[in-house]
């Protein structure tokens, strides 16, 4: 899905990460990502992002946790330096998804099994294009044990 929204990188890089594997975990019962799920399940890229446009309930959401941290986030029209993307295992490959792009960017060859470690190879690959710098973070989503 296209990202329209400014600054929401985070957001839609969570909603990414859950809509690609909502078929192999149990969304809790009428919660928003399951409704997200159900209501975009057969949307375009294009058709998803006007609907976060316009969704108010993920506004709010989005709002609340945004300022829930110790940092205050940036205006919604700030341009920032600081982005999140997500990687995912699609077909028996491994794919970036990133809002800012017009498609998703394939890696190579992976599995469920593998995803960790091939996502991680690729982020050590940007990470080695600017090793001093420490605006890295990486988030794994995982079942609880």
């Amino acid at each position: 899905m296209k990202q329209t929204v400014g600054n929401a990188c985070g957001t839609i890089g969570l909603l990414h990460a859950v809509g690609n594997v909502a078929a192999q975990v149990d969304l809790a019962e009428d919660s928003y990502l399951q409704r997200f799920v159900k209501k975009t399940s057969v949307m375009s890229p294009d058709e998803k992002a006007h609907f976060l446009e316009t969704d108010t309930e993920l506004e709010t959401a989005h709002s609340v946790a945004a300022c829930g941290g110790d940092t205050a986030p940036p205006d919604i029209s700030s341009s920032v330096d600081l982005h999140f993307i997500c990687f995912v295992c699609v077909d028996g490959g491994l794919y970036e998804l990133d809002g800012r792009k017009k498609q998703p960017i394939y890696h190579g060859p992976s599995s469920q099994e593998t995803l960790l470690k091939d996502s991680v190879n690729v982020v050590q690959e940007f990470m080695a294009r600017n090793p001093e710098s420490m605006n890295f973070n990486v988030i794994a989503l995982a079942k609880e044990s």
